[in-house]
């Protein structure tokens, strides 16, 4: 009986270890996201209510670029020219996005995937968590 307990509690850490994003889950993140949340590798999180700038993230198949953009009220956008270019790459069953500009190189796991949310970790441990963007139209 404690040989079963121990084996279902490894089983549980390896798949609650796992990513919780397939293949057929990668076109849903292109659309505007927001951060929500930053959980250091410490456990310590900081929580974000408003956002002044929000990610458009569009993907051609693996490959892809993620904007800046600042919403305004009237349900428009304004943004740079900057694009940090990316790949999707499979190890196993783990979906990395890696990204390189002018400036730098750098890498960040996909941790979950959803219609609605996504969270990464990048190389630090450092897990970002987002929601998908909802406009705010006044007019």
């Amino acid at each position: 009986m404690m040989k079963k307990i121990i084996l279902i509690g490894f089983l549980g850490l390896f798949l609650g270890c796992s990513s919780g994003v397939s293949k057929d889950d990668l076109n849903l993140l292109d659309g505007y996201w927001e951060i929500t949340r930053v959980t250091l590798p410490d456990g310590t999180v900081k929580e974000y209510k408003v956002n002044t700038n929000v990610d458009y993230i569009s993907t051609d198949g693996k490959k892809g670029y993620r904007k800046k953009m600042q919403p305004k009220l009237d349900g428009t956008y304004e943004t740079s020219d900057d694009a940090e270019a990316f790949v999707i790459t499979q190890k196993e069953n783990i979906f990395s996005i890696d990204y390189k500009t002018e400036l730098s190189e750098w890498s960040e796991t996909l941790v979950d995937l959803d219609d609605a949310t996504f969270s990464v970790k990048n190389q630090e441990g450092i897990q970002y968590d987002y929601k998908r963007f909802e406009p705010i139209s006044i007019q």
